[in-house]
């Protein structure tokens, strides 16, 4: 969690919708407080109720603004440009009131307000991209932001020539407790048996519905495979049909919507399922785990198989495509696992290339960096208070 003080600087993150958009944001705020004596944070958002729980998590101040989504269906578009302009004279006169030192975009539509407002205010702005490929926010502020932080070397030839100059690769942050994790604690956490070895099944935040249709439709051969047992995280929306599918199986399980403790969801893990969202992907490479990774399949620009492209070519992760059928994604998810759930060599060679790939230090380098350069530009008081790490 992380605590406020009063009236010290405050660092805007501007963002939502996901908890790729939150999460990151929250381990950079985490670092930036260990950085700079009494700083404040304010996180603006969307009102999606996840973005509440998130946040409401965290105890940060939040935002929430009045936004619709995106839609290809040109009779939403009055409403869309209606909630972003809400949104922007909201953010302008939270910064009326109260300026920031930085704004941070974390990707979303979310962001956009917030970074415009910052702008025409003098304020110093940046971007968190941790995708390889900017999503269609981040490529509308990346000529407009004063720094674009990104996780992947490859980010550089998918943003605007013009640019190229701003970025700073220097990985996604990830909370403290992924450099940390340990599988006795995980195993403990979730009520595991530790001398089973576990397959961890998740659909980030907000759980992911051809994921868990893919998983049941294979349940009778998974309980089949001797010396296995299965953590699946469901998302809230498919608990009750996820459960009554493991419901009197002899396969030892754990079935929850969500856990605030993927550190040690991912420590207990000996391999795992999941999308291939950014901040989900510095997670596993964080704690080094070997996966299967199936991409989102209906983002137009598929972002999520440049993601997951930078671990399978590191021969840290299988890459499955998404049919959106549970049977034909039920058959080629058990060809996978089958072959590296009996394969223990395998298994150690995609967790110990994954963890090459680990930047765990991240959250403190994108700190260090984001300082010195508001630093370098800012006469508020507090900048003499941490010349220290300039």
């Amino acid at each position: 969690m992380i605590e406020t003080a009063e009236r010290g600087p405050l660092f805007a993150f501007a963002g939502g919708g996901t908890g790729g958009h939150l999460y990151p944001a929250l381990a950079l705020a985490r670092a930036l407080r260990d950085r700079v004596p009494g700083a404040r944070f304010l996180f603006i958002a969307t009102a999606r109720e996840s973005d509440r729980r998130i946040l409401s998590y965290a105890k940060v101040e939040c935002l929430a603004q009045p936004l619709r989504p995106l839609s290809a269906r040109p009779s939403r578009w009055i409403g869309v440009l209606q909630g972003l302009r809400q949104a922007g004279r909201l953010c302008r006169d939270r910064f009326s009131a109260d300026q920031p030192v930085v704004v941070v975009g974390t990707g979303g539509l979310a962001s956009i307000p917030a970074v415009r407002a910052a702008i025409r205010a003098g304020v110093p702005t940046a971007m968190l991209n941790p995708d390889a490929t900017p999503g269609r926010a981040n490529r509308y502020l990346a000529g407009r932001v004063g720094r674009i932080l990104a996780q992947w070397d490859t980010t550089l030839a998918a943003v605007p020539r013009k640019a190229r100059a701003k970025v700073v690769v220097a990985g996604c942050p990830v909370r403290p407790g992924f450099r940390n994790a340990d599988r006795n604690a995980g195993i403990k956490r979730f009520g595991l048996d530790p001398v089973c070895k576990t397959l961890l099944i998740t659909g980030a935040s907000q759980g992911a519905r051809s994921i868990n249709q893919a998983v049941v439709a294979i349940l009778d051969q998974i309980q089949a495979f001797d010396g296995w047992q299965v953590l699946h995280l469901t998302g809230h929306a498919d608990l009750e049909a996820v459960e009554y599918a493991y419901r009197g199986r002899r396969l030892a399980h754990v079935v929850l919507p969500y856990s605030e403790d993927m550190p040690d969801a991912l420590a207990a893990a000996d391999l795992v399922v999941a999308r291939a969202g950014a901040s989900t992907l510095a997670e596993i490479t964080c704690v080094g785990r070997a996966s299967i990774l199936m991409p989102y399949p209906h983002h137009r620009d598929q972002h999520q198989w440049a993601n997951a492209g930078c671990l399978s070519r590191a021969g840290a992760a299988r890459v499955l495509r998404d049919e959106a059928d549970a049977g034909r994604n039920g058959a080629a998810l058990w060809g996978m696992l089958r072959d590296i759930m009996q394969d223990d060599a395998a298994r150690v060679s995609m967790a110990a290339a994954a963890r090459q790939l680990g930047r765990p230090r991240a959250a403190g380098d994108i700190a260090d960096h984001l300082v010195k350069w508001v630093a370098a530009s800012s006469d508020h008081a507090w900048v003499d208070r941490v010349q220290a790490i300039c």
